[in-house]
């Protein structure tokens, strides 16, 4: 097959005929309209300014954007605001005091409802608490913790005080811990004893005692007492949270700050060189975060019952359960556990239980559903629900149906929403009441933001083609840099294409012009010289009936320089006896072939019963890498079941398969 013919069918694959208007109800009803666009197309910076005008600032802004100094940016400038007034105090202020914040859920079945005027108190006790020991504005906060409240409470306090936080996942090992706090250099860990996790207690506070041998300039360690585990003691260094907030008083003065005062940093992964610290700002950031909370989800305060699913050590738990909703008034439904403790219908019987209207989740999470079957979802009512969302990756096709008919009855939009840590808001998503939907499509950019897809040289490509994703114009929850080298930030996002904001990311555009994303441009994979993505293969595997979920990675070939190798796990049960894996993976081949071309079948295909995952649902296909290249595994340490990849290596055949 030609690069042109190999090129054709890939796009071909991203062919879809079939649309879902917008609900007549919704669409009636809706937040944003077509207005919308045409107001953000007609003056983009006016857009934005009446966006931040929906927030309550101390002074008002002198200048919308300063972008003399690109590419790093200032929004608001003048403009003095503070975060956890906008998200508490404004609304306690206004009479809303006893709206619920959050529905928060324990993995033991334990609850707590909190009400704005409930969560206001603990901010200020909080912020007192972290006054007393000696934490002022600037100063930054290292938050290692499970999902319950007091994760909330600590990132708002910090956000009170003017003192940027940095939130490292639960999931995360010691030295991943000492490495994000040297780098800020923090002076205080906020952590827990432990949180629940598949019906056990999980330890956190060892990790920060190992963390604070290589980090000699934290001078306080506050833990929470979640699971009443034992643990060890620094008398001068340790406090326990019940001692020291708890005594506090429950009101506190917020002072305002700059609208360029940093709110938080964010640490990237890491996984292939240092951890980048990305950056976010106060008043650009909560800008765009509001703003597309409320149109994106088509937020109705008044009425609906929002749920991200995410864990808040990630930048969508940051920018869509803490800051977005609570700017806005939302009342959020707030998990602990995994979706599979006590039984797989957890997540469905809290649907129903709180009467959730708004889900937003991840596709990996969407097709583990898919793999458990439709019997768990049944079991349960979920009428209250109206609108669903996607996030973390390209979400296929099959999962988008399978999401809209199982969980939304055929009746619920999806928004699949792309953006990333750096750009901190949703920038590519439909509008629910305005967007007609293709099943895979992220569609078009939110209204106020301008992005592209590009060739080599940096030039938009046409309908039908594929090529990078970009951002052309500053947007305002943009990070300001990475913390400590902005040498750095320039080189990872704006040398690749003069003047435009490139983060690693592959898309096309249909025949219409709509966005699919492709993931990242390092799971582009050169087989005989034609470029075929891990994601389009991805697809092509799981539209396979019998097929959940499927990983795809590129490994060296002595014959075509790279060959595919897929990791499959099936719906049902796994064929038990090797003549039956022969069997199915040569029907998958074959169905790849149909699908995109004989270019693109894999040369390996792997059965099994999993796939590495991150306790936040992500696929490490690093590690999947390392197994098809047959390297020492990397860091399993993230993982929500270590055990997984090393079974998955010792299956993988030692040289090709037999085609």
């Amino acid at each position: 097959m030609s690069e042109a013919a190999s090129q054709s069918a890939l796009s071909n694959l991203l062919h879809e005929t079939r649309r879902f208007d917008p609900p007549a109800d919704l669409a009636a009803n809706a937040i944003a309209t077509k207005a919308t666009y045409d107001e953000a197309s007609s003056d983009r910076l006016a857009f934005w300014e009446k966006q931040a005008k929906r927030l309550t600032w101390a002074k008002p802004w002198d200048q919308v954007l300063d972008w003399s100094n690109a590419p790093f940016s200032k929004w608001f400038v003048g403009g003095q605001i503070n975060a956890a007034v906008n998200c508490l105090d404004r609304h306690v202020e206004a009479g809303h005091g006893d709206k619920v914040a959050y529905h928060w859920e324990g993995e033991p079945g334990d609850t707590r409802t909190i009400t704005y005027a409930d969560l206001t108190k603990m901010v200020c006790q909080a912020a007192n608490a972290l006054t007393e020991i000696g934490v002022q504005a600037g100063d930054r906060v290292m938050i290692y913790m499970p999902m319950i409240p007091e994760t909330v409470v600590a990132m708002l306090a910090c956000a009170r005080l003017g003192a940027p936080h940095s939130v490292v996942f639960g999931g995360f090992s010691a030295e991943a811990l000492a490495g994000r706090t040297l780098d800020c250099d923090a002076k205080l860990i906020i952590t827990a004893d432990g949180g629940y996790r598949r019906g056990a207690p999980s330890a956190l506070k060892p990790a920060v005692d190992q963390a604070c041998k290589e980090c000699p300039q934290v001078e306080h360690v506050l833990v929470v007492r979640r699971t009443g585990q034992d643990v060890e003691w620094n008398e001068g260094r340790d406090l326990w949270w019940h001692d020291v907030v708890e005594k506090q008083s429950t009101t506190h003065e917020a002072q305002a700050f700059d609208a360029e005062q940093p709110l938080y940093i964010m640490y990237t992964s890491g996984t292939t060189a240092k951890p980048k610290g990305i950056l976010h700002t106060t008043g650009g950031y909560l800008t765009g975060v509001s703003a597309t909370h409320k149109m994106v989800f088509d937020l109705h305060e008044d009425t609906d019952v929002y749920w991200c699913a995410a864990d808040i050590g990630w930048v969508t738990g940051h920018s869509y359960i803490v800051y977005g909703p609570l700017a806005n008034l939302t009342t959020s439904v707030m998990y602990e556990g995994t979706p599979d403790t006590p039984a797989r219908d957890r997540w469905w019987s809290m649907v129903d239980k709180y009467k959730v209207s708004i889900l937003y989740t991840a596709p990996t999470t969407i097709r583990t559903f898919m793999k458990w079957g439709e019997e768990f979802p049944a079991q349960h009512e979920m009428s209250s629900l109206r609108l669903l969302g996607s996030v973390g990756e390209p979400i296929n096709p099959e999962a988008w149906m399978w999401y809209r008919r199982v969980i939304g009855h055929d009746r619920c939009p999806i928004v699949d929403t792309w953006w990333q840590t750096e750009t901190g808001m949703i920038m590519i998503t439909p509008l629910p009441g305005v967007t007609s939907t293709k099943p895979g499509a992220a569609m078009t950019a939110f209204p106020g933001v301008s992005a592209d897809v590009v060739d080599n040289d940096g030039k938009p490509v046409g309908n039908g083609e594929g090529g990078y994703m970009v951002i052309t114009e500053p947007w305002p929850a943009m990070l300001r840099g990475i913390w400590g080298d902005d040498e750095r930030y320039r080189q990872t996002y704006w040398s690749r294409f003069d003047g435009l904001y490139f983060a690693g990311d592959g898309a096309k555009k249909d025949e219409d012009g709509d966005y699919w994303l492709l993931g990242r441009v390092d799971d582009v994979m050169n087989i005989s010289g034609h470029r075929i993505s891990t994601t389009e293969v991805e697809h092509a595997i799981v539209g396979h009936p019998k097929v959940a979920e499927a990983a795809v990675v590129g490994a060296s070939d002595p014959t075509t320089g790279q060959a595919i190798v897929a990791f499959v796990t099936v719906k049902g049960n796994v064929p038990d006896d090797e003549s039956q894996g022969h069997a199915f993976a040569d029907e998958l081949r074959a169905h790849v072939a149909k699908e995109i071309g004989p270019i693109a079948k894999p040369r390996d295909i792997l059965i099994t019963p999993d796939l590495p995952k991150t306790r936040s649902g992500k696929i490490m296909r690093r590690l999947l890498r390392d197994v098809a290249e047959h390297r020492q595994l990397g860091d399993t340490t993230t993982l929500l079941d270590p055990g997984v990849v090393s079974s998955i290596a010792e299956k993988m055949p030692a040289g090709a398969a037999e085609e």
